[in-house]
Order: structure tokens, then sequence, then C-alpha cells
């Protein structure tokens, strides 16, 4: 029998009928786009999170394009991001015409490196994206200060990072704005695709609500253009569901993390820093040989992941950018080691156990 990688069939079961009811409740009300159940949900998603604001979306990636052109991001202005992460990163930056500027991460965490960030710094660096990579929270105090001392604004990519926690704030606390994506996969994930956008910014909260909705301030009236970027209602609401979970499921991940901490104690891992807490989005370990130890463990019936295979400074939809291998070896090389093995809140400890006895027995 295969472990699965995820399996979020066990956690839809769980809460099947609460989600149904909620569903049928939207239904009903015919609430479909935008409206009380994105309310209640932003309303609810801004007090956790501890900031002021949020802003429901259709999606991650619309989440950071929306941030950073409320903040004044425009055509030309640079923007300094990781090159391991999911390529919607980058794509955001590209919506807005502005170009993405990727430095090398750090070896031990594999997040954003603010040393690389600093040698990539240029008259036309307007902002940083830092990518809570994994769960695992970037190094935020350093990036805040080289931000403030460039007059550059940072936007949080907490796709991966919902209930992460460094110096007891969480993630998405530390920039001009935080973006989160609800992807089925996540932490907090919708039915479909979803996204928000959270800020202690009552005037870029304003804008964001009007961009998301093709620029309007009341129906038929628009004061800019804007896009079709809103969240529905049927996401929303199901959202508002799991979100009551939310704490009690990261509380689960960072129990398997532990557990696999011990149990693949030589095994090469990426570091957590010592001042956070990962939400454990992923657990991911480095190991030479990927491919062979993939199948082998495939042949143990272990599902795996890789997360990232190819750097984004090397994909060829960013081949215009002129980066060429070995630009930045750090995430390179990372990208060659990386394997995400099994891991979601609802595993047993048997299945743990064998998933942690087949790796050591292949690595």
């Amino acid at each position: 029998m295969m472990i699965p990688f995820m399996d979020l069939s066990r956690q839809y079961n769980l809460l099947k009928d609460e989600i149904l009811k909620k569903i049928s409740e939207v239904c009903e009300k015919r609430d479909f786009i935008l409206g009380s159940f994105v309310e209640k949900f932003e309303n609810s998603f801004a007090k956790w999170t501890e900031r002021r604001f949020c802003i429901g979306c259709s999606s991650g990636t619309t989440a950071l394009s929306l941030a950073l052109e409320a903040t004044g991001i425009k055509e030309g202005d640079e923007v300094i991001t990781t090159p391991l992460t999911f390529i919607a990163t980058a794509e955001a930056i590209c919506h807005i015409k502005a170009k993405p500027v990727f430095a090398d991460i750090d070896p031990l965490t594999l997040n954003l490196s603010p040393e690389k960030v600093k040698e990539k710094i240029t008259k036309k660096t307007k902002a940083i994206i830092p990518v809570h990579l994994y769960g695992s929270p970037a190094d935020m105090n350093s990036f805040v200060k080289i931000a403030k001392e460039h007059n550059l604004i940072i936007i949080e990519d907490c796709a991966q990072s919902h209930g992460a926690v460094l110096n007891g704030y969480q993630t998405g606390s530390f920039g001009k704005a935080g973006a989160f994506s609800f992807f089925p996969g996540k932490n907090l994930g919708a039915f479909g695709d979803a996204g928000a956008v959270v800020t202690d910014d009552q005037n870029l909260d304003f804008l964001i609500k009007k961009l998301r909705n093709h620029g309007r301030t009341e129906k038929y009236v628009h004061d800019i253009i804007g896009y079709n970027h809103r969240m529905d209602g049927i996401q929303a609401a199901i959202l508002e569901v799991k979100l009551k979970y939310l704490s009690e499921w990261i509380t689960k991940r960072r129990r398997i993390a532990k557990m696999y901490d011990t149990l693949l104690k030589d095994i090469k891992k990426p570091v957590v820093l010592k001042e956070a807490q990962s939400a454990y989005h992923l657990y991911v370990i480095l190991v030479k040989e990927r491919e062979k130890v993939q199948k082998a463990l495939k042949e143990k019936g272990i599902e795996t992941a890789v997360h990232y295979p190819v750097p984004l400074h090397l994909q060829p939809a960013f081949s215009f950018l002129g980066y060429k291998k070995n630009d930045l070896p750090i995430a390179e090389k990372a990208a060659e080691e990386v394997l995400s093995i099994p891991f979601f809140p609802e595993m047993t400890d048997e299945e743990i156990y064998k998933v942690a006895e087949s790796i050591n027995s292949v690595v």
C-alpha cells in the first residue's frame, strides 16, 4: 500500500458535514462573488494573522500582483526575490511589468539570503519579496533593516507559511503586505484557487479592494482600471470552516516534524531559524542522487515530490533576464537535492515510522 505524499480526502471526511452545510448556505443566499461570506472570512483571517486588514482575492498569484501594484511598483522597477520558489513569485513581478532580480539563498535555511540581496540592490531596486519557503520564516529582521537602509518595500510571500512565527509575530506581519495562497494543498486550503493580502495600511486595503474588482467604488462606477481578481463566496465559506482548525493542524504538523527530526537525525535537512517556529507546509530532506532515492522509495510504497527541481533563474520563461548556470550556485545545488516526503496532519504514527524507516534504508 502506497503512503501518499499528501491525502486531502482525510481532512475532507472529517469536515464534510460542516463544509457541505456552508456551501448550501452560500447557494441559498446566492452570495457567490465577494459578499458576506468573503467579508466574514476576511475579518477572521485578519484577526488570525494579527493584521488590521485582509483582502480576499482569486489566488496567491493575484495576491502578490495586487500587493505589488498597490504599493506603487511599476514598469522597469526591480524587485529582488529568491530563485528557489514556485514560479508565481516571479510571475507576479512580471505581470506588472517590473523586473525580477534573483539573489542566491542561504545554504542552511534555503530561504533568500539577506547578504546576497544586498549585492543585488541598484538604483532601480524598489522592493524585496522574501518567501517563507516550506513554511519556514525567512530572516525578516535582516530584510526589514535592509529595506529601511535603502528605502525599499517588503512584500512577504506567505503562500506556504500560514501559522509560521518569527520572534512572536506571524509571517505576513513584517512587510508592507503579506500575500497568502489558499491552493487546496496549503496549510489552509480552499476547494479551488483563492488567495488574500494582509496589511495594516488602510489606504492599501482600499486600493487593493478596488483593483481586485474592476477598479470600482460602487456599481458601474470605476475610478481606475482594475482586474477580475475576486474571491468567491463558496471558497470563503470553506476557508472559514477550516480556519477554526488551522492552529490544531499546525500543532500536528509540528509534532510530525519533530518525529521526523528524531527518526531522520542523520539525514540532512533545511535549518529553521532559532527564533522561528515553522508552519511545516512541507517536510524536506536533502539527498544526493535524488532520482535513485525517489525510485527506491516508490518501490517501498512511499510517494515523494520535489519543490523545486529547476530554480527560476534557469527556467525558460525567464531566459530574457540573461541568467546562466552557476550564477546562483547555492540555489542550483539545493534544487538538485531537495526531496519532499509524505507530510500532512492526518498521518498516522505507523505511516510516519514506515516513511522514516524506508528513507533510512535507502539514503
